[in-house]
């Protein structure tokens, strides 16, 4: 694949964590313009606002991001509870409410949601976290289906065991427990590529892509199969 993005102005949130780094740089190896924004899209009028201020856009790319939190499932609180869905979930409706009107009216575009495969397999002391990475999921095939007949793609990835210094800073990866840990549940046997997984989603932000709509694509070594 080369070339696939020329001419595209692409918008890629938190943009110095989770998958932003290598989404940025692949992507414009791809020929796309690169619009990187680092805002936390947290905060209240935050997500809006980084659509308008990045001007015209033919691509989103969602790539949010929190540190997993590890509670029990009894003991997650109100305010855990909050703050992952604030991070991860309210962001969403906001940026693609932004984003989706101008692609609409185009008739042309594409929105690409960064989530978890801990939305498709029970994890431990995840319930936080994988049920607002579900929300994610859920969403992007919602939306998905409901822009379709406008001619804007939304589609999701659904990612594990994908090098990233969020999730798997390299502390983590020298841990022999964390790769034994790889060996047993990751089929592949190792983690997949940053630019691996970021180069799928180059392509499903491409034209080539036209054809998946309100999809979740598993990129996580065969953690998760679906």
């Amino acid at each position: 694949m080369q070339n696939a993005l020329t001419g595209k102005r692409v918008l890629i949130t938190q943009a110095t964590e989770f998958m932003g780094p290598v989404l940025c740089e692949v992507f414009a190896e791809q020929g796309a313009e690169v619009v990187a924004s680092a805002a936390d899209l947290s905060q209240p009028g935050a997500a809006r606002r980084v659509v308008e201020e990045a001007g015209p856009i033919d691509v989103l790319v969602a790539n949010l991001a929190i540190r997993a939190p590890t509670t029990a499932a009894v003991e997650v609180s109100e305010a855990e509870w909050r703050a992952v869905f604030a991070a991860l979930v309210d962001p969403l409706p906001h940026l693609v409410g932004a984003a989706a009107p101008a692609m609409i009216q185009r008739r042309a575009g594409k929105i690409l949601v960064m989530g978890s495969a801990s939305a498709l397999r029970g994890m431990k002391r995840a319930s936080t976290y994988s049920a607002a990475r579900g929300a994610q999921l859920a969403y992007a095939q919602a939306v998905g289906v409901e822009l379709a007949p406008h001619k804007v793609q939304v589609n999701a990835i659904a990612q594990n065991f994908v090098d990233n210094p969020t999730y798997f800073p390299p502390e983590v990866q020298a841990n022999p427990r964390f790769q034994e840990r790889l060996a047993r549940e990751v089929p592949l046997g190792r983690l997949v590529g940053a630019r691996e997984d970021a180069q799928f989603a180059a392509y499903l932000c491409s034209s080539a892509a036209d054809c998946f709509v309100g999809q979740v694509f598993p990129v996580c070594g065969g953690w998760v199969a679906r």
